[in-house]
């Protein structure tokens, strides 16, 4: 019986056709997006170099000049306008008279009166003035062996007279119960402010050193304590207790650095200020004075009472 032949059938050589068709397309959907996210917007950039080429590359521009101070016939209103150099896109410089800077508050203000005091009597300014000045050489003349110490400092101006003294001679470290040195010494600076209608105000200021009692949480509470301290005296001696007030800063105003032994005995003081006594003017305006530390205007003695 013949046997049948069995023919091996043909592999198939065309399989790769598939996936390469596939990633042929992916390919080309790739540079799709490639080329639409690189492509530039014509218009966009037609508007962008018309608007550079007019502000590089067109003619001068007048620009009208912006009048500085007094614009009632100064020396900048007499020149002519501010001309732009297109080609170069800079303001060519012109000669003018700038408004003088303004010195700066505080410690280096001044000394001559806020325009608030210009209002009032120039007679009564007058007289706060000499008032000042004889407290003043009262006060060196009682404290004057302590002020050749280095101790007491005092600084007057024409709004207020200023007595810095060094908490060490006043209190014990850390508390605010005066010892017998600060009765006499504040005694005799009392003696001196007896009698004058003057408002007063006593400063605290510590150095850095932290502090946490029971009593004194912090500096805020040693230094206004001790502020307190000296009010208190000045009122037993006779001082008015009305005309007082007192702040306390706590190590936030110092005067020297606090990494030395120096300048720590320095920071830990207790400031009198004097201020100048200027009644309100005719118009209702209440006197004011300048904060020699803030350099912010302080309320007088009347504006207090009456709620101001």
């Amino acid at each position: 019986m013949a046997r049948r032949k069995h023919h091996e059938e043909h592999a198939n050589h065309e399989a790769w056709a598939i996936p390469y068709g596939d990633l042929i397309t992916l390919l080309l959907a790739f540079f799709v997006v490639m080329y639409a996210i690189s492509s530039v917007n014509e218009g966009k950039y037609r508007v962008l170099s018309t608007s550079l080429n007019a502000a590089f590359g067109g003619p001068q521009t007048r620009l009208n000049p912006i009048s500085v101070g007094d614009n009632s016939g100064g020396e900048s209103s007499r020149r002519g306008p501010i001309m732009l150099n297109g080609s170069a896109g800079i303001v060519s410089p012109f000669p003018t008279r700038l408004a003088p800077r303004l010195p700066p508050v505080g410690r280096q203000l001044d000394r001559q009166l806020p325009q608030p005091m210009l209002a009032a009597d120039r007679h009564q300014v007058g007289r706060a003035r000499d008032e000042l000045n004889t407290i003043s050489n009262k006060i060196e003349t009682a404290l004057g062996g302590l002020i050749e110490r280095g101790l007491v400092e005092v600084k007057k101006t024409d709004l207020w007279v200023e007595v810095a003294i060094k908490s060490d001679i006043l209190f014990e470290s850390g508390v605010a119960k005066p010892n017998q040195q600060a009765v006499r010494v504040l005694g005799l600076l009392a003696d001196s402010l007896i009698g004058t209608p003057n408002p007063l105000r006593v400063e605290g200021h510590t150095d850095n050193r932290p502090i946490s009692t029971a009593f004194f949480p912090s500096n805020w509470e040693l230094s206004s304590a001790r502020a307190a301290s000296v009010v208190r005296i000045f009122a037993d001696q006779g001082v008015n207790p009305d005309r007082m007030s007192i702040v306390g800063y706590g190590e936030r105003r110092p005067v020297a650095d606090n990494e030395t032994v120096e300048g720590r005995n320095a920071n830990r003081r207790v400031v009198v200020v004097i201020l100048a006594d200027i009644q309100p003017t005719d118009d209702g305006d209440l006197e004011s004075t300048v904060d020699d530390t803030t350099g912010m205007l302080t309320p007088s003695e009347d504006n207090d009472r009456n709620g101001g």
